[in-house]
């Protein structure tokens, strides 16, 4: 596309949507710097994702002040929320839970507020409701947030860095109490439709059987992985993404969320549950959880950040709207909404890292 310099911009405003993750406050930090010191915008921030549109007193001037600190930091200092779809907002009506739209309630709080354009900072959900609003005249940049690192349009994006670092540490932890105790321990980690976190960390981590969604495993192929491990060496480490599933089975899950979202769950302790009882080996869960989400952010994930928070900004200033930052190594560049959100960066079952793993004897469970 063409773009047009949008000199009558004078405000923007800001907001991080779905989970959180180390280096939101990196971009937050650099679109603030670049906006203020290169363009002398106002800026404002939303906060807890697009709730805050429809909340009185929740969109606040963000000012260099405002910024100053947050850089090693790791959540968000606008909060965030993964339940705020304005398209299938959850509400109480009469004390019956509804789910209603509120994409015009959305864009008449954005004209309300003097905003000339939003960059929003999300993952695969946040950014597919920005692609919609932008759809219905909403001027929008999006910057690419997930430590699954499953979006296609980029090679990486900031968070899964921190998250394969949290999780590697995390297995070095195990192995000296696997090894203690002579046991098999399972670590769960996230990953609902890409194996990225589970891959990388469990070769890193020396793993010795990694289970990915993309490729389904076979109990038996587990349990005799570990019996086979049995004969020289007296523990076994496993890790499983979240959304991993046994050869024609169902994923783990413990419910759904209000608006329909399957919430996974369990797939841990099932395949712990499965190699205690066909192996006779005693076996721990450890599920990671919110702690891959959490903590200070690598130097890479708050270099990538900063990149991505200042690269937005002047997407904006060229008028780049309907569009997203992403990393084509080694540069940033800036792709269409609309193909951020068309396409899932999975592993690929023939590809480098899993011909890695087996050359190196772990069992991806197949």
């Amino acid at each position: 596309m063409a773009y047009v310099r949008r000199n009558t911009i004078k405000c923007i405003g800001i907001l991080t949507g779905g989970g959180d993750c180390p280096g939101l406050n990196a971009v937050i930090r650099a679109a603030v710097k670049t906006a203020i010191g290169r363009y002398k915008w106002k800026v404002l921030g939303i906060e807890d994702g697009f709730e805050g549109f429809l909340r009185k007193g929740s969109i606040k001037e963000l000012t260099l002040g405002s910024v100053r600190g947050i850089l090693p930091r790791g959540g968000t200092i606008l909060g965030t929320t993964n339940r705020g779809n304005p398209f299938r907002m959850v509400v109480k009506r009469g004390g019956v839970e509804k789910v209603v739209d509120s994409s015009k309630r959305i864009l008449a709080s954005f004209r309300d507020s003097g905003m000339d354009a939003l960059v929003v900072i999300g993952g695969e959900g946040s950014l597919g409701i920005a692609r919609d609003l932008y759809k219905m005249g909403l001027p929008v940049v999006g910057v690419p947030k997930t430590i699954d690192n499953d979006l296609s349009a980029t090679d990486i994006t900031f968070g899964f860095d921190t998250a394969v670092n949290t999780a590697t540490e995390a297995l070095d932890r195990l192995h000296t109490t696997a090894e203690s105790h002579h046991r098999a321990m399972v670590l769960e980690v996230m990953g609902r439709h890409a194996g990225w976190i589970a891959l990388r960390a469990g070769i890193s981590g020396g793993a010795d059987i990694i289970l990915i969604p993309e490729i389904p495993y076979d109990i038996d192929k587990v349990c005799s992985a570990i019996k086979h491990r049995e004969k020289h060496s007296k523990f076994s480490i496993v890790v499983v993404a979240e959304g991993a599933m046994p050869a024609g089975g169902d994923i783990s899950s413990i419910g759904k969320t209000a608006d329909g979202v399957v919430r996974l769950g369990g797939v841990g302790d099932r395949v712990a549950r499965a190699i205690e009882e066909r192996t006779g080996v005693e076996t721990r869960v450890t599920v990671l959880g919110h702690l891959q989400r959490g903590g200070r952010p690598t130097s890479f994930d708050r270099l990538l950040g900063t990149r991505f928070g200042a690269a937005a900004i002047d997407l904006v200033a060229r008028g780049g709207f309907g569009r997203m930052v992403a990393l084509r190594t080694p540069s940033i560049v800036d792709v269409d909404i609309v193909e951020a959100c068309g396409r899932l960066n999975t592993v690929d079952p023939k590809g480098d890292l899993i011909v890695t793993a087996r050359d190196v004897g772990i069992s991806l469970g197949a």
